[in-house]
Parts: structure tokens; sequence; C-alpha cells
């Protein structure tokens, strides 16, 4: 029999999920497309997070099964071809939502050690060995990974908040900085749209809520709100991140920092030891995004195979784990060696709005089995969708190697599950 939870440990896996190492992978990123109206940029995706968080509630709550946004999709769709390509879709997402991770530790491990005085060594060198790392301690013990979760929530959200109080204690003493924050320093609403959806992979974690769902205590009255307070928390706290780290340093050293910016944004006020503190906290997060990631995207393709939207193979033991856990470590080290970190976002943005989108309509066909509002779903799906193109248009223009590595991505899953049912069918 299953434990149950309570209603804060499933906010706590909402707000672990999202603040794992997305917000210091593409913190940056987002201040150098939307530079002043990053606070904005960060609302934008709130707000389809949050919309697309009520469809997630509605579905959990009809159908809470293990299998989350798997269970939803083929529940609408069946097991043909469609549905086996959105849950592959979802799948090689998290393969590329690792490779962020791995991108982001790899960039704060580098300033660490050259803090230090050691010998740095190429940043590829740290983003391999932590994926082979969290793929070990998978392979070791499930119960250190959920231990490691546990722990680096905790660190992560009481530094974090101690960050957003210094940053504000430091703008109140240094205040020129905050003219940045004005609108003069905007973007135009296309870039800061565009940065919203570029950034969107630092609230996608919300999702994982849906796989503890059927273990939740008085469900029909907790699952909205482990949704809400999840995002709704995550939503404050990015904006107050992003004002404080606008409002920290001059877009120019912003830009010199992309990669490990949130670190920089502690230097003014707490000089060294703030930069050396947030740095850690970086590779915690970081570390246990990827553990965690490890470990979900292992289980979602058995689950995928079990449901012949895979081939058997996945459902295949390796040293008593699924074969899947190698499968997508390896994938990820691949990724993280050859692309760097915007296209890599733009891929896992790209991904989970396409995914969200589909997830949003299936609300909206079942609204009547749901008891929900159709037009909170139409509209969620409608916004994932106008992000989705948005993202992928402006992009175009500036990231053009990102895009063509989603679109692929997106083309290859459908690809790959149609060839896969035409044999499985020439077989029969």
């Amino acid at each position: 029999m299953s434990k149950e939870i309570g209603l804060k440990d499933a906010i706590s896996i909402g707000i672990g999920g999202m603040v794992g190492g997305g917000i210091f992978a593409v913190l940056g990123l987002a201040v150098s497309l939307a530079k002043g109206g990053t606070p904005l940029a960060f609302s934008f995706a709130g707000i389809i997070a949050l919309l697309t968080a009520y469809s997630y509630a509605k579905l959990s709550k009809k159908y809470p099964q293990n299998g989350g946004t798997v269970a939803f999709v083929n529940k609408q769709f069946g097991n043909g071809i469609f549905a086996g390509g959105i849950n592959n879709l979802l799948w090689v997402s998290y393969i590329v939502m690792l490779a962020l991770y791995a991108s982001a530790f790899g960039s704060y491990g580098s300033e660490l050690f050259s803090l230090t005085g050691t010998k740095e060594w190429d940043v590829h060198i740290y983003q391999s060995a932590i994926l082979l790392l969290a793929l070990l301690i998978n392979y070791l013990s499930v119960k250190l990974v959920s231990g490691i979760e546990s722990v680096a929530v905790i660190v992560k959200l009481f530094i974090l908040v101690a960050f957003i109080g210094v940053g504000f204690y430091g703008l109140t003493a240094n205040s020129e900085n905050l003219t940045q924050l004005t609108p003069k320093n905007w973007e135009n609403p296309l870039l800061l749209l565009s940065g919203g959806m570029v950034i969107f992979v630092a609230y996608e974690g919300f999702e994982l809520i849906a796989n503890s769902i059927s273990d939740l205590k008085d469900r029909e009255k907790n699952t909205e709100k482990a949704y809400f307070g999840a995002v709704g928390f995550v939503i404050i706290l990015y904006i107050l991140i992003a004002i404080v780290t606008v409002g920290a340093l001059p877009f120019q050293q912003i830009a010199s920092a992309q990669d490990y910016v949130l670190a920089k944004a502690a230097e003014p006020t707490l000089g060294q030891v703030g930069f050396t503190i947030i740095t850690v906290t970086a590779l915690i997060s970081t570390f246990s995004a990827i553990n965690a990631t490890v470990l979900g995207s292992g289980r979602v393709n058995y689950d995928i195979a079990e449901d012949n939207e895979l081939p058997r193979y996945f459902t295949h033991k390796f040293w008593g784990k699924p074969i899947g856990f190698l499968i997508t470590a390896i994938l990820s080290v691949t990724l993280v060696n050859l692309f760097n970190l915007q296209s890599i976002s733009t891929a896992g943005s790209s991904g989970f709005l396409l995914i969200f989108a589909i997830v949003n309509y299936v609300g909206y066909k079942r609204h009547k089995q749901l008891h929900s509002k159709k037009w909170i779903h139409l509209l969620a799906c409608f916004l994932c969708a106008l992000a989705f193109v948005t993202l992928l248009t402006q992009q175009f223009g500036s990231n053009r190697m990102g895009v063509f590595i989603a679109v692929g991505i997106i083309a290859f899953c459908f690809v790959a599950e149609w060839l896969y049912k035409r044999t499985n069918q020439r077989k029969q």
C-alpha cells in the first residue's frame, strides 16, 4: 500500500521540480533577451504555467494515475501514433532538461574551481561527469535520490529567499541600477514574450505533482491547492529573483556572466562570499535536479514501452534498473557536449509548450467529465500554442540551430513512432 502524502509534501514536489536547475541555467539568457523587462518575461511564462496547472489539476483529480502526462494523453488519444509521438517527446524533453541542468552545473562548477586557484578543467568534463555520477546514484539507490532531493529543496529555497532579502537591501543602498527595470529599458513585446518562452523550462517541473496525486490525502480538496500553491509560489520567487538580478548588475556584466549570473548578482552586496554561496547552491540544485530527472525519465520511457509506444527493449533491465536510465544519460551527455545553452533551452521549452498545449486540449475535450471550465482549458491551449510559435519564430532569427534542433526532435519523435508501429504491424 502506498504511503499517503500531505498537501505540503505535494506542494514541495512541485516546487522542487520547478526550482531545480532551470533558474540557474536560464536567468542570464532571459536577461539577454528581455533586458529590464525580465520580471515581466517571467510573469508571462508563469501565467501560462498557472493556466496549464488548472488542466493538470482537473485531470489529476479525475485520473489519479502515476503515469501523469503519459496517462492523460493516452486517455484521450489511445495508443496510436499521435499519442506515442507526444509521449516520446516527453521523454526526449526530459533528456533535453538533463542537458540544460548539466550545462548550468558545468558553468557554476568551472567558476567555483577558478576561485580556488585550482587548475580549471574544460567545462564539458564537469557536464559529463555530473550526469554519469547521477546515473550511478540512481542505479545504486533510489532512496538516496529522494534523500538528496529532500535536503536540496530546503537548502536551495532557504538560500534563494535569503538572496532576495539581501538583494533588496542592496538595492536600497545602491539604487542606480534600478533604472534598468524601467520600461525604457524593456525590449519590444515580441522579445519580452520570447524571453519568457525560452525560460519556460524553469516552470515545467510542476507536472511532476501528477505522479503523486494517487497518494495525496483528501485528493478532492487538495489537488488544486497543490498545483496552484506550487506554481504561485515559484512565480513570485522567480519575479523577485529577476528584479534583484537586473537591479544588482549593469547589463554588460550580466551578459559577460550569462552562464552564472545568479552568483554574480550576489557579489555587489556580499562580495566573494555571496558569489561562493550562490555558486555552491547552484551546484546542489542542479545536481539534485539531474538526479530526480534521471529517475523520472527512466520511469517515463519504461511506462511508454509498457504501453507499446516504444520498443519492448526499453522494459529490459540493466543492473536491476530499466535500461532507459542508461540510454537517457548517454543521450544527455551527447546533447550537452554538442550544443550551446540557448539551443538546448529553446528545444526544451518548445517541447514542453507543445506537450502542455496537448494536455490543455485534453482538458478542454473532457471538461464535462472533469466538471471544469472549458474556456480556461481552451485559453491555456491557445496560449501554449501561441508561445510555441512565437518562440520558434523569434529564435529563428538569432538562434537558427536551436530551432532546427527543436523541430528536428519533434519530427523525430513522430517519425520514429510511425516506423515502430508500422514495423510492429508487419510482424503481426
